[in-house]
């Protein structure tokens, strides 16, 4: 976390901390978001047909890997495979937007 003020989870002793970690933490969160979206625009771009936009096999191993980090950080692996199900559905209706604007 960039802020110096903002403590680790461990060193944490009140609700302030802890909120102010999060709220950095979701700042964080945000731009990296805003980066992987970036990288939909390009997939966008590069990919030479609407019909190979979505890619089910790519979206599962998209959602195995991050289950795996998941249960190495020792996370709820089901909550991650929520939350990556979500991610991946909204970055490929993300990237039909892109395509289609693209080649409008």
């Amino acid at each position: 976390m960039p802020d110096s003020a903002v403590k680790h989870p461990e060193a944490c002793q009140t609700m302030f901390d802890v909120r102010a970690g999060v709220d950095a933490l979701d700042t964080e969160l945000v731009a990296l978001l805003a980066r992987r979206f970036g990288y939909m625009r390009a997939a966008a771009r590069i990919k030479p047909s609407r019909d190979a936009v979505r890619d089910e096999a790519r979206k599962a191993s998209v959602i195995a890997a991050a289950v795996t980090e998941a249960e190495a950080h020792g996370i709820p692996a089901d909550v991650i495979a929520d939350i990556w199900e979500r991610l991946v559905e909204g970055s490929i209706a993300y990237e039909f937007a892109e395509w289609d604007s693209i080649r409008d």
